[in-house]
């Protein structure tokens, strides 16, 4: 397993992926934090772009100063999007530099394996849109936090716009939705909200698993002929989705009545169809395609121009750039909000930076200061949530551009709470875990 280690020299590889490198040894005001990615294998087109955005973010906080003067450090582990790799990779550097601030898997499978280590590691767990829907139960998953939706935002938004589309969520008894989806961890996370959404709505949900890494669609997607569903949602990733969507078109099924999750819904899974691809709906995990905001011209001036960014330029702003560059900016401000409390300028602990996540309070004029104005809505955490948002957007393939579809949307929080609460209590029966107190919520 290759490791690429981060942070101010920036030499560029044959792959064309910038790779930064450092000295061995952490210097005093620095804070590490591991970089697990994937640029290889059938998910890379897809990994390449969220590992750009993510480690330019993190270079962009020590261009413009640090976190109040402290600078990041970080190293980058390929994975592959394999769950063993991944494991790897977290044990490899998790205690380099004097620990890891937190770590991002960006994976379901590795998320699940990494829930049972973070809490003897003292190593936050920051899933942003992936992992476990139930970790935003706080009380029960201490250590994880699925910042700003999980998969089951992402579901309601889904069925929601369908609803508006037939003229009200009653129109939808009677009608078929088909669930085609990665036949793993993470596309299996959607099933629960959908079945409660089918049993309230009174519409026929249809399951139809997929084998990663999704390259052979031709038996789904003849039973989709033959059944008819009205609406399709797809939960792939890497070349699963461009395969659906080619299936889709070869079959003569409507990619307007395709709803992509946040992980089916970007520019390498669209861009080769053109056409083909259409009125392809995703739903958005807050941000879309943002090449106009102040982060992007931030980046470019600040790193591009210098030659000093990670991946290709006109890269930059695209939905997954945007994706990893938000992950690393909310872990970065769970650092900040640590240090708000046991001190600006020094150097964060695992512990500390736990606190920080879980006590996050990004007001919109915060965000919009960062960089992600009209990319955001405000996010607050605390002990009982980890989460701390639940609004989506649906964006729609125009043949050229992802182009927002709907208004901003709030999953149902009548639905989404009792099944965050039911499941996260599964996990504790389960697992012998005793909810925290109040007094454990302080601390």
């Amino acid at each position: 397993m290759k490791l690429r280690t981060l942070v101010l020299a920036v030499a560029t590889v044959a792959a064309g992926a910038s790779v930064v490198s450092t000295s061995a040894f952490a210097q005093p005001k620095e804070q590490f934090i591991p970089v697990l990615s994937y640029r290889t294998g059938p998910y890379g087109p897809n990994g390449a772009p969220w590992a750009n955005g993510y480690v330019d973010y993190l270079k962009l906080v020590n261009a413009r100063g640090g976190i109040n003067g402290v600078k990041l450090t970080f190293e980058e582990c390929e994975t592959g999007y394999d769950t063993a790799r991944s494991v790897e990779c977290y044990e490899r550097l998790k205690g380099k530099n004097g620990g890891a601030a937190l770590v991002q898997p960006l994976s379901t499978g590795a998320t699940y394996a990494i829930t049972e280590k973070a809490p003897s590691d003292k190593v936050p767990l920051v899933t942003i849109g992936y992992g476990r829907s139930e970790a935003a139960d706080g009380t029960i998953f201490k250590w994880n936090f699925p910042l700003a939706g999980n998969y089951w935002v992402a579901a309601d938004a889904i069925v929601q716009d369908i609803g508006k589309k037939e003229g009200g969520l009653d129109k939808l008894k009677g009608k078929k939705i088909a669930l085609v989806y990665h036949d793993s961890p993470y596309g299996k996370e959607p099933i629960p909200m959908l079945q409660e959404r089918a049993k309230m709505h009174g519409f026929e949900l249809q399951l139809l698993p997929v084998t990663a890494p999704g390259v052979e669609q031709k038996s789904t997607w003849l039973q989709i002929r033959q059944s008819r569903p009205d609406y399709v949602a797809l939960w792939g990733w890497g070349v699963m989705n461009s395969t659906a969507i080619k299936e889709a078109q070869a079959t003569g099924y409507p990619r307007e009545k395709m709803y992509g999750a946040w992980w089916s819904g970007a520019e390498p899974d669209v861009r080769d169809l053109g056409d083909g691809a259409k009125g392809y709906n995703a739903v958005a995990m807050q941000h879309g395609a943002e090449p106009q905001s102040k982060l992007v011209k931030d980046v470019l001036a600040m790193l591009h121009d210098k030659g000093q960014g990670t991946g290709p330029k006109d890269e930059v702003g695209q939905v997954l750039y945007m994706r990893g560059a938000m992950s690393a900016m909310l872990g970065v401000e769970g650092i900040r909000s640590a240090q708000d409390r046991f001190g600006k300028g020094k150097v964060m602990t695992g512990e500390q930076v736990r606190w920080g996540l879980e006590n996050l309070n990004l007001t919109q004029p915060k965000l919009d200061a960062l960089g992600f104005a009209g990319v955001m809505r405000p996010i607050s955490t605390s002990c009982t949530d980890h989460m701390g948002s639940a609004w989506a957007r649906i964006h729609t393939w125009d043949g050229k551009a992802w182009k927002f579809t709907s208004d901003w949307l709030q999953a149902d929080e009548q639905i989404l709470k009792p099944l965050v609460k039911s499941i996260a209590a599964k996990y504790a029966a389960e697992k012998k875990l005793t909810p925290r107190t109040p007094a454990d919520c302080q601390s």
